[in-house]
């Protein structure tokens, strides 16, 4: 463990504030890593975006459509995309229809975009299968020991993305990490899971950086799903290699960016294991990256972390 990171206070302001910042926890090296594996992965998923193929359409195919364009500022095409990896999906379940209409549905079950407002900004998901990186992030002796002081040795990962804020866009809508947006009000008065952003480029308050309304945890509501200012908000503002952490119940949004430049971070979900991740990786583990794993990094993942078939 870093002597420098004291875990009992980062917990506490943590617990007490919804957020803390840690800086300086990434080296040199692995952050200039970072950097260029990412900028590839990038430049590569905007040249061919994911397509795992298609699927049958269905009577709710429009609702579901109308609901994802009204809620994300994307492209056409971007829409098409999505509505094609959703019916891929519902074909490898057996054409097994959502009993309930998108916007009340557990937002695990549903694909969400990867390009955004109008593709200036991005996402790659499913990074253990494509950096090596992440496993280094995710089991990162700092950040892995306040996820389990905070939510149990057991904790798993729900998701872990590379996000890149594009040049002059507005910020994201406020919102809460799943499984809180399923919840009624009151949420629950202890933690589901932290979001951890491991800052790969500096978070100033002009390029995006993520914006927070501190003690809004204790609360125990949601935010409306909208953008604009929230009175008391603060940008989570340190240089690259820091990581900025809240609480799935901290009000938060990606921030606008003023700059002529992208903001990129490496977004990384710890949660209770009882929940069900975001997203689902035992599936694409291989035996061939899986011995590219410690155990703690593959049960983070999900695996021996679900439920066995009892007979």
């Amino acid at each position: 463990m870093d002597e420098r990171f004291d875990l009992i206070a980062a917990s506490e302001h943590l617990s007490q504030q919804g957020y803390v910042i840690l800086e300086d926890l990434l080296e040199p090296d692995l952050l200039e890593q970072l950097r260029t594996g990412l900028d590839e992965l990038f430049a590569r998923e905007r040249e061919a975006p994911y397509d795992p193929g298609d699927g049958p359409g269905a009577p709710e195919d429009a609702v579901t459509e109308a609901y994802l364009d009204g809620s994300y500022a994307i492209t056409g095409a971007e829409l098409a995309r999505m509505m094609r990896r959703i019916r891929h999906t519902r074909a490898k379940n057996f054409d097994t229809p959502w009993p309930v209409e998108p916007q009340k549905l557990n937002k695990t079950f549903i694909h969400i975009p990867n390009l955004f407002d109008h593709d200036r900004s991005q996402y790659v998901r499913n990074l253990p299968v494509k950096t090596v990186l992440s496993h280094q992030l995710v089991e990162h002796p700092v950040i892995h020991g306040l996820a389990r002081r905070m939510l149990g040795d057991d904790c798993v990962i729900g998701d872990i993305s590379a996000t890149s804020i594009g040049a002059q866009t507005t910020g994201g809508s406020w919102h809460l990490d799943n499984p809180l947006t399923q919840m009624p009000e009151p949420l629950p008065d202890f933690p589901l899971g932290i979001q951890v952003a491991w800052m790969i480029d500096d978070f100033t308050p002009e390029n995006g950086a993520t914006r927070i309304v501190p003690r809004s945890h204790l609360t125990r509501k949601k935010p409306s799903w909208a953008r604009g200012d929230q009175e008391n908000e603060v940008a989570l503002t340190a240089p690259a290699g820091s990581a900025a952490i809240w609480l799935g119940s901290t009000w938060h949004r990606a921030g606008p960016n003023s700059t002529d430049r992208p903001r990129r971070a490496v977004i990384s979900f710890y949660q209770c294991s009882w929940i069900k991740p975001f997203s689902e990786y035992r599936e694409v583990i291989t035996a061939e990256l899986a011995a590219q794993m410690s155990p703690t990094v593959r049960y983070l993942y999900g695996l021996s972390a679900y439920g066995v078939v009892r007979g």
